[in-house]
């Protein structure tokens, strides 16, 4: 399947800090660990996976996550995608996620190293009447 209106950097990170702001009261916040965080993992893990690759923030943002070959996204493509890729960045010590924002920058698809882990992309197009 072919990339459709890959969503760039900035609809990606607005995305992430509509989330942040409306759960934290700021607009993008790496540095402190709530408890919350834990039920954002599940949130971001569990919606895309029933509301055809969109999460709230990434709605508002006008993106989802959808996968290369077409089909819908499903719990095991969100496992890889957020969690086996935050293993990565976290084993890599930072530079694979700066190697994935320039990528995401840089690459025609807008293809960052999750995606590629779980064979996903962010498009802004909506979802076809088929999914």
């Amino acid at each position: 399947m072919e990339v459709t209106n890959p969503a760039g950097f900035q609809n990606r990170f607005l995305a992430t800090g509509i989330i942040s702001q409306l759960l934290y009261g700021v607009f993008y916040d790496s540095e402190n660990y709530h408890s919350i965080d834990y039920i954002r993992l599940i949130y971001g893990l569990i919606l895309p996976v029933v509301w055809y690759g969109y999460t709230l923030g990434r709605r508002m943002a006008g993106n989802r996550i959808v996968r290369i070959d077409g089909r819908k996204v499903d719990i095991g493509t969100m496992i890889l995608r957020n969690i086996v890729a935050g293993i990565f960045y976290i084993l890599t010590l930072g530079i694979g996620l700066i190697v994935s924002a320039f990528m995401i920058g840089g690459r025609e698809d807008k293809r960052a190293i999750h995606d590629f882990i779980a064979q996903t992309y962010v498009t802004t197009d909506p979802p076809s009447k088929t999914q």
